[in-house]
């Protein structure tokens, strides 16, 4: 079977994404106690996953250690909404600017959970998928490294480990996967938490 006649997970991942979306959940993930002086940039982040029915994977990267705001982690692509923007757009633009991840590649499905970091950022998760096997080019300033990680693990609670630390005042509660080397931890894996809860890993593989 070619690639252009397989058929797309996104009609499959779009429906699940809206059932799961239609509820109220309580309890989300949030950093927003430890953020200081009331900094709420607003940001966006592109949770881009690939065509591959069988096994979608996400995109995910690595930032440099140089960095001001989580040097070193493992982070979707993405960064601050311009004046302008709407989270879409700016989720798409930073993909592109990036990864050479081209925009109109992504069939976006829609916007997750706002995620309030503790270092001040309020993040909206754009979900979309692309195409398997983008030629992707990392800009070596904004990347350090990227990887792809299977959805199914990711939406699967149990592949997550709880830790605890203690961080500005308080214990601060976390999750923690490693993936071939990759530590996926902090923000990442809260946004990754909580859209585990609007789309159940079984309801992945049931429309696999």
């Amino acid at each position: 079977m070619t690639l252009s006649a397989r058929p797309s997970i996104y009609e499959a991942l779009a429906r699940l994404f809206a059932e799961g979306h239609a509820r109220d959940i309580p309890d989300l993930l949030s950093d927003a106690q430890f953020a200081r002086d009331g900094r709420a940039t607003p940001a966006a982040v592109l949770i881009a996953i690939t065509d591959v029915p069988d096994d979608p994977q996400v995109i995910l990267t690595q930032r440099p250690r140089s960095m001001r705001d989580h040097p070193g982690q493992v982070a979707f692509p993405g960064g601050k909404i311009d004046p302008g923007e709407d989270a879409v757009t700016a989720a798409l633009r930073e993909a592109e600017e990036e990864l050479g991840l081209p925009r109109a590649a992504v069939r976006v499905i829609g916007t997750s959970d706002l995620y309030h970091t503790g270092t001040g950022f309020i993040v909206t998760p754009v979900v979309g998928v692309v195409p398997p096997g983008l030629d992707l080019r990392p800009d070596p300033v904004e990347v350090a490294d990227w990887f792809e990680a299977p959805l199914s693990l990711l939406l699967d609670p149990a592949s997550w480990t709880a830790n605890e630390a203690y961080w500005r005042g308080a214990t601060r509660r976390y999750l923690e996967l490693d993936w071939q080397g990759f530590r996926i931890w902090g923000v990442t894996a809260a946004i990754i938490a909580n859209l585990s809860r609007r789309i159940a890993v079984e309801g992945l593989r049931d429309a696999a």
